[in-house]
């Protein structure tokens, strides 16, 4: 998630669709004044008046040669829902030159980054020091997604119906010791391009996946959880995806990217067994 060069579509995208969105602010304050989400958000306010972040960001992306890792198709599926549901609280696994641009996607709503390299999240904030971002550890390495897959049945407080994460630290998969804020909110829409996992010794990203089918189905309040997971094209993000979050929630596939829409625990069958998340 950290970067590339810019292409001109690219630049052209992420620069009018921030535009569009402080005009579109403006617009729907002229006639309206309050505008009302009643599927994920609560109501609020528009704001006619564009955010620092929103700003920062324009300059930024209309004076650099940075690309975001995500293509533009790609990037649009994540822009589309948080168009119709911010100000949302949105979780990104991953902090990169495209965080700016996740940020000013999600206006006056709660946009937090979680990354593993400590140098690499001062180099961000640096130059975008409005990002909220915290530094996170993880217990599993890329070399284990086999036997984790294989085992963490074995463990009960792994199993969805008892599965949790703070403290949890009989699974393995869950993500223990995050800060508390993460725990504590429930996130609208959570985005997994991190950590890495292209070499053996790497996190991997089996405990985020995990971490966010426990995040979607713990959820009290009304609505789905929307989860992005990209590079689709490597074995072990498609064979924890299809373990945790399921094929059947699965709403688009764009690129790398797969979208996943997750319900409540407390809105499915109790058909389903006790040992399977899907």
């Amino acid at each position: 998630m950290k970067y590339r060069q810019f292409i001109p579509e690219k630049l052209w995208f992420v620069v009018v669709g921030l535009a569009g969105l402080i005009a579109g602010s403006v617009l729907i304050t002229s006639f309206n004044g309050t505008t009302y989400n009643s599927l994920l958000c609560t109501s609020r306010v528009a704001d006619s008046n564009p955010t620092s972040t929103q700003l920062l960001a324009i300059l930024h992306y209309a004076t650099s040669r940075v690309v975001p890792q995500q293509s533009i198709s790609e990037i649009r599926v994540s822009f589309d829902v948080l168009q119709s549901l911010s100000p949302c609280n949105f979780l990104v696994f991953g902090l990169g030159h495209d965080s700016l641009m996740w940020s000013s996607f999600n206006p006056r709503g709660t946009t937090l980054f979680l990354e593993e390299d400590p140098k690499w999240v001062q180099t961000v904030l640096k130059d975008a020091p409005n990002l909220h971002a915290h530094t996170v550890k993880y217990r599993t390495h890329l070399s284990e997604a086999d036997d984790l897959i294989k085992s963490y049945k074995s463990e009960p407080n792994c199993l969805p119906d008892k599965a949790f994460l703070n403290g949890n630290t009989q699974c393995k998969l869950a993500l223990t010791g995050l800060p508390d804020e993460v725990y504590d909110k429930e996130w609208d829409l959570i985005m997994i391009d991190a950590p890495r996992g292209y070499f053996a010794e790497a996190p991997g990203r089996m405990g985020a996946i995990f971490s966010a089918a426990v995040m979607a189905r713990n959820r009290k309040g009304s609505g789905v959880t929307h989860v992005f997971l990209h590079d689709m094209d490597r074995r072990v993000e498609k064979m924890f995806a299809e373990e945790f979050l399921c094929k059947k929630y699965r709403v688009k596939a764009v690129g790398r990217l797969w979208h996943f829409e997750i319900p409540p625990a407390a809105n499915v069958s109790s058909a389903i067994g006790g040992s399977s998340f899907c």
